[in-house]
């Protein structure tokens, strides 16, 4: 995850928007983001997205459409941490999340 700036933490911190916010993330995945590549069987591929969540760094991932299991209101975050634990938050509680629309090539 180089062209991130970080190695991912295995697993995601999946957030529901609001569904007004939907749109917002839809056209990100008709742009070009930076590509994820499958390391193995247990993981999928895609694209991402950079974005900070209260100022961490991460990215959005967009599954393949094969793969996808979430409703379109629900995104899957990778942060460089478990992202429930340096947040402090748990199921139902609100954060913030920025993208950052410039993507290092």
């Amino acid at each position: 995850m180089e062209k991130l700036g970080f190695t991912p933490w295995p697993g995601t911190l999946n957030l529901e928007i609001s569904m007004d916010r939907v749109a917002v993330i839809e056209s990100l995945m008709v742009k070009e983001g930076i590509e994820l590549v499958s390391p193995g069987l247990n993981y999928c591929s895609g694209q991402v997205f950079p974005v900070s969540i209260e100022g961490i760094p991460g990215a959005i991932v967009f599954p393949a459409q094969d793969v996808r299991v979430h409703e379109k209101n629900v995104v899957e975050i990778i942060s460089p941490k478990l992202l429930k634990n340096a947040l402090g938050v748990k199921d139902g509680d609100c954060v913030t999340l920025t993208l950052n629309r410039h993507l290092k090539q």
